[in-house]
């Protein structure tokens, strides 16, 4: 199979640099909350906010409870990615969890809690935006990061997410001060804004056509696995000739995008493009058979 880029090619990382940015990203996320969140009682929300608050309730370490509640989300998404990704996702939450332990006695890094949650909140996110730009998510699935890049969680999800936000804020708030609380929230915007900055260019469409014997069944696996159309552009011959499928995908969907290709036929070529909005109102015009 090959893969060519009429643009700019993303350049591709040796895997021992993938491997040490992944569990630097978990690295650079502890130090984030044990030595700037955690000592002044910050929740920065989410899965990392229970965490954290249900660590402060029973004294026992943050770093059991990071490892606890992220590994479902990695065997739920595990149908969904390739066993490489999900290694690599494994071994991001590895380095969060080991450099949370590890850095668990150290002393609080700043002694106000308006620098340590303007500093935690900036290390956790960009902790996880390295640790997800280069392979390892440490909560949810890599559909999930996308839907983070184009603009948030679907519209279904807002609300719920929304409401288990603001629970631990004000449970936290309710034992430890809105005082506290109210420095939560910046260390919570602060976070999610980094992890947005690390991953701006990722979020890119791209324009993708695929040859291929079978487009057919490529079509039909790429519109499953991706959840969006797949446009066959033109069936294959009846002497063998190739046909030719087009989609949109990010750069975070390149790796499951060619795996998936990959599996169905080893011999087809991959062009990717920058994708150009009128270009694709054009492409799908008309809906995609099936």
């Amino acid at each position: 199979m090959k893969i060519r880029y009429r643009s700019a090619a993303p350049r591709r990382q040796s895997k021992a640099l993938r491997l040490l940015a992944v569990a630097g990203g978990g690295l650079v996320a502890a130090v984030g909350l044990e030595l700037f969140l955690m000592p002044h009682k910050l929740l920065p929300g989410g899965i990392t906010g229970l965490s954290a608050l249900i660590s402060h309730i029973t004294e026992m370490r943050l770093g059991l409870f990071l490892f606890l509640f992220n590994l479902p989300f990695i065997l739920i998404s595990r149908r969904q990615i390739s066993l490489r990704f999900a290694l690599y996702t494994m071994l991001g939450l590895i380095g969060l969890t080991a450099g949370s332990l590890a850095l668990h006695h150290f002393p609080a890094a700043v002694s106000e809690p308006l620098p340590a949650a303007i500093a935690g909140g900036l290390c956790l996110g960009f902790g996880l935006g390295i640790s997800v730009r280069f392979g390892g998510l440490t909560a949810g699935s890599e559909q999930q990061s996308v839907r983070l890049l184009n603009g948030g969680p679907p519209k279904s999800a807002e609300m719920p997410i929304m409401l288990f936000n603001v629970a631990i804020l004000l449970y936290g708030g309710s034992l430890f001060g809105w005082d506290q609380a109210m420095y939560s929230i910046i260390a919570y915007l602060l976070a999610f804004e980094a992890l947005r900055f690390s991953l701006r260019d990722l979020s890119l469409t791209q324009a993708v056509w695929i040859t291929s014997s079978k487009p057919e069944e490529i079509r039909r696996k790429l519109q499953q696995s991706l959840d969006r159309e797949v446009k066959l552009v033109q069936s294959s011959g009846p002497d063998g000739q190739p046909g030719t499928v087009f989609c949109l995908a990010s750069r975070l969907e390149e790796e499951e995008l060619a795996s998936i290709v990959h599996g169905c036929d080893k011999d087809s070529t991959i062009v990717i493009n920058a994708a150009r909005n009128n270009r694709i109102r054009a492409l799908f015009h008309n809906k995609p058979p099936g």
